[in-house]
């Protein structure tokens, strides 16, 4: 039994090594992290942990796709039938549901709807951060802070429309 286990993990990081994988992961926890923690100091509904976790989730899709990538997965002919588009497409509708959860509608105004949009951007973090764009999620994450930051500042507290983050 303790073979097979053992085994089971040296078969696991055929395409993306251990210490890549695990590199990323916490690249993923930790850009997001930071995007939920403005969330959570402004005491929004998702914060630190559900932007890490919808982050490290769009990591993880990419990483397990790269690796089902090197299953041969052909019909016979040779062609092979795995579409990395699909792991994007399955996160962004993922992240839409939960979004949508978190965005309501109350007296006239539209409450956590710039919380829904920053969940949304976690989720395409993880992403690259799994197919390995590091400075891109890196580079995301901080125009993205500076948006959160320095914008909201910039902003009157409510506007005409009824819109609230």
């Amino acid at each position: 039994m303790r073979d097979l286990i053992i085994g089971e993990f040296r078969a696991s990081f055929t395409e993306v090594p251990f210490d890549v994988a695990f590199l990323r992961i916490t690249a993923a926890l930790i850009l997001a992290g930071l995007i939920g923690a403005e969330r959570e100091w402004r005491r929004k509904p998702a914060g630190l942990r559900t932007h890490m976790l919808v982050s490290l989730a769009a990591c993880l899709y990419v990483l397990v796709g790269r690796e089902l990538g090197a299953i041969d997965f052909t019909d016979g002919t040779g062609d092979l039938r795995v579409d990395p588009l699909r792991l994007i497409e399955a996160v962004t509708a993922g992240v839409a549901f939960l979004v949508a959860g978190i965005i309501i509608t109350s007296g006239g105004r539209v409450h956590n709807i710039t919380t829904g949009a920053s969940l949304w951007l976690a989720g395409a973090v993880g992403l690259a951060v799994g197919a390995g764009q590091l400075a891109l999620a890196a580079l995301a994450t901080g125009v993205v802070l500076a948006v959160l930051l320095v914008v909201t500042a910039l902003e009157k507290p409510t506007d005409a429309e009824g819109v609230d983050d």
